[in-house]
């Protein structure tokens, strides 16, 4: 297999990536034969991945968008991934020209392309650290020099706590990022879950036996497992609902049965 010019030589582009997965399923260009074989793989048993990614992205952007009207000009974005179309920068800083941004992902490829992506823009940059680190994100030069935690930052966590084990502790990693942020400050989630998903539970393990067969194991929690990250937090309205339910901005009777699939939720600390 060549290696493109843009990935970085420290990655074994034989090892499918959930970044590169993702992008995959985005219609991004960012991604190798392995992990279009691995996603196509998952597609067989949930042909509507594509449009529960697509409806991660949307509610992203509302969410962004929520965050900035009500006067939050700063934003932390872990597990990111590879920048595509809409991305927590281009929303923020559209609504606020000098809102800044801080991308986090352990992805090299999504490091990178972030870095090219961000290229000439003072007020957003990306850090390569992983969620399970907390402590090593918030100390980040990165995030010292474009953050400043003692006013509201908007925390996204938007499709990565699925990939973070229990035996991880994944809210052990939230409560201690969340202790760091000042009042008023949101948390911006969405987390994959059987409930919601327009085909049997059977049927959708076979999608997440592809993940756990390339190491990188796809949790599947409840409604109430994903309610406890917002532990802390007053929700915002309407709550954890399913993605195109909050907020939405077209009807979501017009949304595919695959969009439903997970759950989408805003919190403010007090």
């Amino acid at each position: 297999m060549e290696r493109p010019a843009w990935a970085p030589r420290s990655i074994d582009i034989s090892v499918p990536s959930v970044a590169r997965i993702y992008d995959y399923y985005l219609g991004g260009s960012y991604n190798f034969e392995v992990d279009r074989e691995a996603a196509r793989r998952a597609l067989e048993f949930m042909p509507g991945l594509p449009k529960i990614m697509q409806a991660n992205r949307a509610f992203m952007r509302r969410a962004v968008r929520f965050a900035a009207a009500e006067g939050i000009t700063q934003f932390i974005d872990i597990g990111s991934g590879i920048p595509t179309f809409g991305n927590v920068h281009e929303v923020a800083q559209e609504a606020v020209p000098d809102a800044r941004v801080v991308y986090v992902d352990h992805d090299p490829v999504a490091v990178a392309h972030t870095e090219a992506v961000l290229a000439g823009n003072d007020h957003a940059d990306v850090v390569a650290a992983d969620l399970r680190k907390p402590q090593e994100i918030l100390a980040s030069p990165q995030v010292e020099s474009l953050i400043d935690l003692n006013r509201p930052v908007a925390l996204l966590l938007v499709a990565i706590l699925h990939f973070v084990e229990d035996s991880d502790d994944p809210y052990d990693a939230v409560a201690r990022l969340s202790a760091a942020l000042a009042p008023g400050s949101l948390l911006i989630l969405t987390h994959a879950s059987y409930e919601g998903i327009p085909v049997p539970a059977e049927r959708a393990e076979g999608a997440v036996d592809v993940y756990k067969g390339i190491r990188n194991p796809l949790i599947m929690r409840s409604r109430e497992e994903i309610a406890r990250f917002f532990g802390g937090y007053e929700m915002v309205e309407p709550g954890l609902v399913p993605m195109p339910l909050w907020r939405p901005q077209t009807p979501p009777e017009e949304e595919d049965p695959y969009a439903f699939s997970g759950f989408a939720g805003v919190g403010r600390t007090a």
